[in-house]
């Protein structure tokens, strides 16, 4: 291995011009290896060439994937797969230049999507801890192979277990960088460098459950305690990192990968389910959560088991703890209109449910704040109050469940929505109180219809109104207008006073009021 390395480091050929490299490239895996010293030296080749161009040819990653597809496809790879695979193993282990750890970053990850027994080999050499090593350390100095480890250790991380001596080496320090990196960069969870972060964090949550579950289930496994870095860093600092809760949200909210929304609910439910997380939750964040949780069980269809009893887990501590247990409460006739589509009462789109789903909807009715006030007032607290029954008997055995819950990379979560025929979409189940769907726009030409009758007036018995004076009405038989007759004048006010002249001398005005006191009218 050492002389790999050193022949790695090299003069390397300037190739001033792209298509100059490809060429080069083409012909250095196009070489016949029928030796273990051609084969080294062809990897060397291609080392050189992939970590010399770089910054010149290679800007995208994927340039440099493309490299590392043009080695997968090529009789070097196909020929000595296991191989290649252990040398660049063993040099990501031992390189310390950022280029060349780029390029053999980028292959390792290509390849573990492709073949995942690389993934498991990466870890029984110890590369979870040597990612933790590198990710620390290149973050300021070389971004793009910052995101790529990053990448890498999350696909690593989902595909097998770590040990628990991996996972002892995550310390909170580490925890809080990634939580600092999410309130540095930008508020977009779709950023490919935010996103590898948040899933970073959200892969090495399932990774503690996993491992603070296996000894109840294996008693012959090592007793090891792991702590959950992941929920301890939001008990004691969640405040300050607000950004990445607003975050899973969204992922969550955009979501269409089965296995990514099983980690997002599998943090959110401890989360629910920790006193000191609780509040970690704005109310309006919290509001949209439900609102996405709503229409997400409202969309999968009858056989989505799995994570239907996942969302329906977490929708339970999320009522029973969190601030939206407090009035005003949000949605309750929509999630009570909810609970009854679920259990196949409501709608005839959804089919009777197995026991699971009934016993985690009981869960979730016996919410205080969703029963009937008649009814609770006649029933016992202890027995219409879930937060005691959730909190001690129910939290560690739904862990556990929660925990033992996967799925494989890729699969997408299957829609109600997209099995029902379009024209039958608009009779999908809807919540009491919404909207209903509007009628598509009619594509074509209006017929001539008669225009509707304008009603005279809108409330009861219309009430006369003095008609208006024009001057000339509609012609009569005869053809000549007739002018209508004006309604009679109103005589003029009545004054209170004398009217005088200009030399002094008061008239009695014609319609003057009499005198206080006079029984005669003025003459």
């Amino acid at each position: 291995m050492a002389e790999f390395e050193a022949a790695a480091a090299n003069s390397v050929p300037v190739l001033e011009e792209e298509h100059q490299f490809w060429d080069a490239l083409n012909k250095t895996l196009s070489a016949t290896c029928e030796s273990p010293q051609q084969l080294d030296e062809t990897l060397r080749s291609w080392l050189e060439l992939v970590s010399a161009a770089r910054e010149t040819h290679l800007e995208s990653e994927d340039d440099v994937a493309r490299c590392s597809e043009m080695l997968l496809e090529s009789p070097v790879f196909q020929q000595n797969s296991d191989y290649v695979r252990t040398q660049l193993i063993y040099s990501l282990l031992q390189e310390d230049e950022f280029a060349q750890l780029h390029v053999y970053a980028n292959f390792l990850l290509l390849d573990g999507r492709i073949e995942e027994n690389t993934f498991r080999a990466m870890i029984r050499e110890g590369c979870f801890l040597r990612l933790l090593e590198l990710i620390k350390s290149c973050g300021s100095e070389d971004p793009r192979l910052h995101r790529l480890l990053l990448q890498l250790m999350y696909e690593m991380a989902r595909i097998e277990h770590l040990r628990p001596e991996d996972l002892l080496q995550v310390d909170d320090n580490f925890v809080m960088y990634l939580f600092r990196l999410i309130e540095s960069v930008s508020d977009d969870a779709s950023d490919p460098y935010h996103y590898a972060i948040i899933r970073v964090l959200l892969v090495l949550n399932e990774q503690y459950m996993v491992a603070s579950t296996t000894a109840a289930v294996d008693p012959s496994a090592p007793s090891i305690p792991v702590t959950n870095r992941v929920v301890k860093v939001l008990s004691v600092h969640g405040p300050s990192f607000r950004t990445f809760g607003e975050n899973i949200i969204l992922l969550l909210n955009r979501e269409t990968e089965t296995s990514q929304q099983l980690l997002i609910l599998k943090l959110l439910y401890l989360l629910f389910t920790t006193a000191a997380t609780y509040e970690y939750f704005y109310l309006n964040d919290l509001r949209v959560l439900l609102d996405v949780i709503i229409r997400n069980l409202l969309d999968l269809p009858s056989e989505a088991n799995m994570l239907r009893h996942t969302y329906l887990r977490v929708l339970a501590p999320l009522l029973s703890h969190t601030q939206l247990s407090q009035p005003p409460h949000y949605k309750r006739d929509q999630i009570l209109n909810l609970l009854e589509l679920l259990r196949g009462t409501g709608g005839a789109h959804f089919l009777p449910p197995e026991p699971t789903t009934l016993r985690l909807l009981e869960r979730v009715a016996k919410t205080p704040w969703l029963q009937d006030p008649a009814e609770t007032a006649t029933g016992s607290p202890k027995e219409t109050s879930p937060v005691d029954t959730l909190t001690h008997s129910q939290t560690g055995s739904s862990v556990s469940v929660i925990a033992a819950v996967s799925e494989k990379p890729g699969v997408q979560t299957p829609s109600r929505r997209a099995k029902i025929p379009a024209t039958e979409r608009e009779d999908k189940p809807r919540l009491k109180g919404g909207s209903p769907p509007r009628p598509p726009p009619s594509r074509s030409p209006r017929p001539n219809l008669p225009l509707p009758e304008v009603p005279k007036h809108r409330h009861g018995v219309p009430i006369a109104a003095p008609a208006l004076t024009p001057s000339i009405v509609p012609p009569n038989p005869s053809g000549t207008p007739v002018p209508k007759k004006a309604p009679p004048q109103l005589p003029p006010p009545r004054r209170a006073r004398l009217l005088r002249t200009a030399t002094g001398d008061s008239h009695p005005a014609a319609e003057s009021v009499p005198a206080t006191g006079s029984t005669t009218p003025v003459a």
